[in-house]
């Protein structure tokens, strides 16, 4: 039997689909050639642009057997202790005992090459130098040094703050920073001096006007609460200057703080326990602020003022041993925000932890570090101004809160201002009117 096929269209219809299907086949091969020829020409690219490292490690870097940590320090522990402190702000025996606390959390394992030790770290760091000097000193790189810098600080924070900064104190605790207070300053129911400093850091990248300020420079803020001791009782870095949005401002205002009842004192009136700060802060119930000399003083305003501006020089102190101290302090921060942060944090824990066992020492902060005016207002000693008039890297804060106060917080201040004008009186306080 003879079978005859017709077309019908279909061969000419085949014939389109394998025509389509080889125009899509060479479509394809030109593009994949098209890619490998850009590959190719990428990967020339690459290696003219690639440049090979000299060295993986830098000469200099090499012979860190003869750094200042290897040759120097020892010297200083046994021959000189006296720069040995002057150096990294603590004894010998200081820095073994603060070694045995955040030690283990610096301890690198060996991998290619010999790690950097725990004690060489905590020397690099307490020593607040830049980083490109510390890098010379220590003969380690840059980036190795700041990466040191950043996770010692850390390590600090970590395991000092829970030791000398608490994050909240009991009744008793501010009652005995209230007698404190009044001891050395002469101003009842004073449970801290407030006060606020931007550190000035580089420019970071990218930030925008994330942290710059009204000095036209870029900070961080750290607001704290310091004791009769200079010590720090609470300390707060943020990115803003507003006391009302900070954690230590909504903890006062919802009255988490544990701060005790108001108190009678002499003469039977009843007072608030309450902090001292500037014009800066906003009048609170527990936060004494003073009288804007705009409106005209009168000679009892006045002397109130006096007497605070007494009680929270303080606070200026212990702002300015912290900064005179770490040298890190006495120009711009070279380091991006977080690191500068944990510098920030590691600093205030340092200060603290030091300063708690140099009561009555007088090592860590000598008399000559204190801003003293003397009762007749004739003269002035400054202390730790003397050491930062060539710069320092905290700026006054402006206004960080409303000026607006209500009735019941002036009733306190008035309450406070005739107060001290007469149960409580000291003979200097009218001195400045003389």
């Amino acid at each position: 039997m003879k079978v005859t096929v017709r077309s019908n269209g279909v061969y000419s219809k085949c014939a389109n689909i394998l025509g389509t299907a080889v125009a899509r086949a060479v479509k394809m091969r030109r593009i994949m050639i098209a890619t490998a020829i850009m590959l190719e020409l990428q990967k020339t690219q690459m290696k003219r642009d690639y440049k090979k490292k000299q060295y993986w490690v830098a000469p200099y870097l090499k012979d860190q057997e003869h750094s200042f940590f290897h040759i120097s320090i020892p010297k200083l522990i046994f021959e000189d202790s006296i720069h040995f402190h002057n150096y990294f702000r603590m004894s010998a025996t200081q820095l073994e005992e603060l070694l045995t606390l955040i030690g283990p959390q610096l301890q690198k394992m060996n991998a290619t090459r010999e790690c950097i030790g725990p004690k060489e770290r905590l020397a690099l760091t307490l020593r607040s130098d830049s980083m490109i000097s510390m890098s010379y000193q220590y003969l380690i790189g840059v980036s190795t040094t700041s990466n040191i810098i950043r996770e010692t600080c850390k390590a600090i924070w970590n395991t000092l703050q829970p030791l000398v900064l608490p994050s909240a104190l009991t009744e008793t605790e501010w009652l005995d920073i209230a007698q404190n207070f009044d001891d050395v300053t002469n101003f009842t129911h004073c449970i801290g001096a407030i006060d606020g400093k931007h550190v000035t850091i580089q420019c970071p990248n990218n930030a925008g006007s994330t942290y710059y300020n009204y000095k036209q420079s870029h900070s961080i803020v750290l607001l704290g609460i310091c004791d009769a001791n200079y010590i720090f009782r609470f300390g707060r870095r943020s990115d803003g200057g507003i006391f009302g949005d900070s954690i230590i401002g909504r903890n006062f205002d919802s009255q988490r703080m544990n701060v005790p009842k108001p108190a009678a004192v002499e003469g039977g009136r009843i007072l608030p326990f309450c902090l001292v700060g500037d014009e800066a802060f906003p009048l609170k119930p527990y936060l004494l602020r003073p009288y804007p000399s705009r409106i005209g003083l009168t000679l009892m305003d006045d002397i109130f003022n006096y007497r605070l501006s007494h009680a929270r020089r303080i606070i200026e102190n212990t702002f300015g041993i912290l900064a005179s101290q770490w040298r890190v302090f006495r120009k711009p921060i070279i380091a991006q925000p977080e690191t500068a942060k944990l510098i920030v944090q590691a600093t205030v824990c340092l200060h603290n932890w030091l300063r708690k066992e140099d009561i009555g020492k007088n090592m860590y902060v000598s008399p000559n570090m204190i801003d003293e005016e003397s009762e007749d207002l004739n003269s002035f000693q400054p202390g730790w101004r003397r050491i930062m008039e060539y710069g320092c890297a905290f700026q006054d804060i402006t206004n960080c809160g409303t000026n607006t106060s209500a009735r019941n917080c002036m009733k306190i201040r008035d309450e406070s201002r005739d107060y001290f004008c007469n149960e409580r009186s000291v003979p200097w306080q009218c001195n400045r009117h003389k």
